[in-house]
Parts: structure tokens; C-alpha cells; sequence
């Protein structure tokens, strides 16, 4: 097993290319932190309840809370996949906590996008809040306008994706996300991708980049 780190602010795409990798290719398994904590928090755990005022906040969850449900992820993940981390690390200590795990590490992919696309990207974020399939008025609208493809369920805005929340949650990426990049560079594992491209560009030039 070996896992590929995804690097870039909220709403670069890393979720997005991600999925759409693992999709194509068995080898391939998107593990993201949000998801995690979004199931938590939907089923109710202690853990979900603990993180749910962060999230809804904009605000990171703690490093220990978020490590415990990703040291389980990589406890379960055996064989010759290649574990794309999304999500985590968020920060030097929690990188320093991945290290700790002894999993090996391939590569950091950077999926680079300026604070004023991604700002527009994440305004038309639409997600399902039945199934979680996510969605994007521009670049990936469903069949019917508002309505799930996959469930038929009526899609919302996420609390998080408020454009007051994605301000501070751009604040806190370059703070706290941003000294990561120097972290891998410095490492001889940072690569860059261009994340204005579009789904399928950005994903090939992924796959260039961890080959």
C-alpha cells in the first residue's frame, strides 16, 4: 500500500479528481477526511458530534480527532493499493502524525488554483444530502436543476460552503495548509498540477505526476 497526498485549498478539486480516479482504476482508493467526518457526524458518534460545530464553523477539526478515524483507514488498507489522502494532513503536526503511521509515502500532489476560482467554484456547490453525491451549477449540473441523479433527492448548499465560511476557511489553508508544500518540496515528494483545466485534464496530469 501506498498513499499519494493531496495538496490544495478548499475547493481546488482534490475531492473531485480523486473520485473521479478511483472510479477508473481498482488500484486506486479515495479516502477523504470530510467524508469521514461528515458520516460521523450524520450517524451521530461522539466523534461526529464533537467535530459537527467545527465543521459547520469553517474551522479545522482537531488533529486527534481526525487522526483516530484516519489510522483506521490505514489499518484496513492492505494489498497494492494506493490510498489517495484527502484531507490530511491539514498542518505540520498532523503530517507529523502520518509519518508516525509508517505507511509509505509515494507522493504530495499540489492541485493549484487561485483564491478567486475557487471562490466561484465553491458558491455553486450543490450537494445531495441524501446520497452525498456533489455537484456543481456550472461545471457539474445534474440532469434536472436541483435534483439528485442518483437519489432524486433535492440538492442543498452545505453550511460549510456559505461564502462568508469559505473566506475564513481560505484564511485558515494559507495559515495553517500552505507550510505543507515547503514541508514535501523539501522532501524531493511535491509535485504540482494545474487545477484550472478542467476534471479530466487535471486527472491525467495527476496520474503523470504519481506514476
Amino acid at each position: 500500500m501506498n498513499i499519494v497526498i493531496l495538496l490544495g485549498a478548499p475547493g481546488s478539486g482534490k475531492g473531485t479528481v480523486a473520485g473521479f480516479l478511483a472510479a477508473g482504476d481498482g488500484s486506486l482508493k479515495h479516502v477523504s477526511s470530510g467524508d469521514l467526518l461528515r458520516g460521523a457526524v450524520a450517524q451521530g458518534t461522539d466523534a461526529g458530534r464533537e467535530a459537527k460545530a467545527y465543521m459547520e464553523s469553517g474551522r479545522l477539526v482537531p488533529d486527534a480527532l481526525i487522526a483516530t478515524m484516519i489510522k483506521d483507514v490505514v489499518a484496513a488498507t492492505t494489498g497494492d493499493e494506493t490510498m489517495l489522502l484527502d484531507g490530511f494532513p491539514r498542518n505540520l503536526a498532523q503530517a507529523k502524525i502520518l509519518d508516525g503511521m509508517g505507511a509509505p509515502l509515494k507522493k504530495a500532489v499540489l492541485i493549484d488554483v487561485p483564491d478567486s476560482i475557487i471562490q466561484d467554484r465553491i458558491a455553486g456547490r450543490r450537494t445531495c444530502p441524501q446520497c452525498k453525491a456533489g455537484y456543481h451549477v456550472k461545471n457539474l449540473p445534474p440532469k434536472r436543476e436541483g435534483v439528485c441523479d442518483k437519489c432524486g433527492a433535492q440538492l442543498v448548499v452545505r453550511k460549510d460552503d456559505n461564502p462568508e465560511t469559505v473566506a475564513d476557511r481560505l484564511k485558515i489553508y494559507h495559515a495553517e495548509t500552505e507550510p505543507l508544500i515547503e514541508y514535501y518540496r523539501s522532501r524531493g515528494l511535491l509535485a504540482t498540477v494545474d487545477g484550472t483545466t478542467g476534471v479530466e485534464n487535471v486527472a491525467v496530469a495527476f496520474k503523470s505526476a504519481i506514476a
